[in-house]
This record gives structure tokens, C-alpha cells and sequence, in this order.
């Protein structure tokens, strides 16, 4: 009889295995949510883990928590890339090794993700971006190349394919700037257009966004911005400094809008 830990580690290893190989499994509503035939379904789309080279932890984390608490159907998918680069978490600095993207974002998922190139917009109500330095770095080049940016193909043709469908996006953080490139004249918002004393530090984001052709609206960190004509919401989340539960509790305001919009 294999010990406990031998089991553990047997159960680790496998979940890993089908994670890398990006096959088909079952929805992440098997533990986020209790399923039902009329649960919202919802895609979460990851880049990576970690703030500062791939997807926001606790943003992750909120989003998922929201979306259990409303019922929601979860599925998970990255891009199966390599990430622009590894940044040491503790030094701040870039590291010299490569990772993938949809590796790395199996740590959140607990191992239960899928190739972001299987999406299809037929078997979701819904999808959610979390954000992260992943979002500018990994699904588009908007870190490095601002308003000239350009955001990965898989991204672009999810966004396209949602919107198309009048389905609703929702996007915080760092990730409004993927609707802002993609779907032209879309409202979105990343906080405030000044840094108010250091609380909102990535306050020029907002002038970047006006000059992708979008719109950008102020609100809160407890706010999010319903654009109703498109069915994007966006929270400004951790492009504010303040505390951790009003992040949340910004997050979850978006998730609720989101759900609100998808009908279920």
C-alpha cells in the first residue's frame, strides 16, 4: 500500500502531466462551483504566476472566489508560450532561465487548465481576464511597445469572437489595455488619470488607453465600469496602492456584472 505522501505526490504528478499537455478535462466548477444546466459558464484566461511576469495572484484568486460564490462554471487556459521573460520575485530583477506560460498558470489552476487555443466562444457564457504584469508582457507586447502594442493572436480572436456574440469580458488590473487595442471605441477603466500622492502609481496607463482609440473612465478601486453597449466590465484592482480587501472587494463588483450581463 503506497503512504500518504507517495499518493500525494503520485496524485501531484499526474495532475501536472495533463496540465502540460493542455488535454481536455473536466470544468473547474467541479470545486470552484456547485454545477448546474443553468450555471454561467466562464472562461478565465491566465498569464503566467506571479505579478510582475505573468498573472496577479490575489487577482486570480478574487476572481475565482467571486465566481464561486455566484455559482459560476470555471474553466481555466493560458497560452501555451513562452513567457517574455522570468523575473526574480524577491530581487526585482530579470533571471536567465525561459518558462512557459501555460506551465506557470497550471500552478493557479491547480493543474486543471487548457491550451488557451481551445477556447471556443460556443461553450462559454462568458470570459475574464484577470491582470498582472502577464497581461502586457505575455498576451500582448503593451509593456514594451505602449499604444503601438500588439496583443497575441489567441487573445485577439477570444476578445473578437466574445464581443461578436455579445457576450460579456470582463478585464482589471493591467488588462483593460487588451480591449482597449482590440475593440475599437470600447469603455473601460484602469482608476484614476493622476497618481493622487502615490495611490494610483500607473495612473499614464489612462492617457495610453484614450490613445488606443478607447475611452477610459474613472472610478475607484471599489468600482467597476459597465460599458453596455460592448459588455466589457473593468475594475482598476491592483493599479491602485491601497489595501489588499478593497481590491477584493473591487473584483468582485466586476464578476457580479459580468454574471448580470451573461443572463444566467
Amino acid at each position: 500500500m503506497l503512504s500518504l505522501s507517495a499518493r500525494f505526490a503520485a496524485s501531484s504528478c499526474a495532475r501536472v502531466s495533463r496540465a502540460a499537455c493542455g488535454g481536455q478535462r473536466a470544468s473547474l466548477g467541479s470545486f470552484h462551483s456547485s454545477a448546474s444546466c443553468t450555471a454561467p459558464r466562464v472562461a478565465v484566461v491566465l498569464s503566467g504566476c506571479g505579478v510582475y511576469d505573468g498573472t496577479e495572484i490575489h487577482e486570480a484568486s478574487a476572481v475565482l472566489v467571486h465566481l464561486s460564490r455566484g455559482e459560476a462554471q470555471v474553466q481555466m487556459f493560458a497560452p501555451n508560450i513562452s513567457q517574455m521573460h522570468v523575473i526574480d520575485h524577491c530581487k526585482g530583477q530579470p533571471s536567465e532561465e525561459s518558462r512557459n506560460v501555460l506551465s506557470e498558470s497550471a500552478r493557479i489552476a491547480r493543474g486543471n487548465i487548457s491550451d488557451l487555443a481551445q477556447l471556443k466562444v460556443s461553450d462559454h457564457d462568458a470570459v475574464i481576464f484577470p491582470g498582472g504584469f502577464g497581461a502586457a508582457k505575455n498576451l500582448s507586447t503593451f509593456a514594451v511597445d505602449g499604444k503601438d502594442c500588439k496583443v497575441i493572436e489567441d487573445v485577439e480572436r477570444v476578445l473578437k469572437d466574445f464581443h461578436k456574440a455579445g457576450k460579456p469580458i470582463g478585464l482589471c488590473c493591467i488588462s483593460p489595455v487588451l480591449a482597449a487595442k482590440v475593440l475599437p471605441g470600447v469603455e473601460v477603466t484602469v482608476g484614476y488619470e493622476e497618481e493622487a500622492g502615490g495611490r494610483w502609481p500607473y495612473a499614464g496607463t489612462a492617457e495610453a488607453i484614450t490613445s488606443l482609440g478607447a475611452k477610459h473612465c474613472v472610478k475607484d478601486v471599489t468600482e467597476a465600469h459597465v460599458d453596455q453597449k460592448n459588455k466589457v466590465v473593468t475594475s482598476p484592482a491592483f493599479m491602485c496602492d491601497t489595501k489588499l480587501h478593497l481590491i477584493f472587494d473591487g473584483i468582485g463588483v466586476m464578476v457580479r456584472d459580468v454574471l448580470r450581463l451573461s443572463g444566467k
